[in-house]
């Protein structure tokens, strides 16, 4: 979408794009099948997967293991891409993609940064309110992992839907 702004300092008429905002969500599994999820401190308030906005020349890869340090204090040391997440109402704040990270981690969980609290979940007792799309991620990872369960394809790198 293009959209025509005024310069504040001088006026002249500039071409801005208006695109969608990249972030990265993270399922950081446990060895015991559960998952972490965080509280946020800000608005939307809710559960959610830790995650965030891409930084300006970052990865995609090091955004998420960036976010899961500063939310969770979890060092990544499996990191797989899981999905992409883009339905245009996904985020209420602004239109997002969301590339959706599958990981496992070291270290002792801690909230941080826009976390609030930090605990472990099971697809039997997940919280609620879960915020943005995060219930369709993670319906959809549960989904996956009772595949995998069945079809012992955990080595494989891609993940086909």
């Amino acid at each position: 979408m293009i959209i025509k702004k005024s310069c504040p300092n001088c006026g002249i008429q500039t071409i801005c794009y208006r695109n969608p905002v990249p972030t990265v969500d993270i399922i950081i599994e446990t060895d015991d099948g559960s998952i972490l999820l965080i509280q946020r401190r800000n608005e939307p308030a809710g559960w959610a997967l830790p995650g965030g906005f891409v930084d300006y020349g970052e990865s995609i890869e090091d955004a998420a293991i960036r976010e899961a340090k500063e939310e969770t204090n979890m060092d990544i040391t499996v990191l797989r891409q899981f999905h992409t997440y883009s339905k245009p109402d996904r985020d209420s704040r602004q239109h997002t993609i969301s590339t959706v990270f599958v990981a496992t981690g070291a270290g002792t969980p801690k909230a941080g940064d826009d976390a609030r609290k930090i605990a472990l979940f099971t697809k039997k007792n997940l919280p609620q309110p879960l915020v943005f799309d995060h219930g369709q991620i993670l319906s959809d990872y549960f989904q996956f992992k009772q595949i995998e369960t069945l079809t012992n394809c955990s080595k494989h790198p891609y993940i086909i839907f």
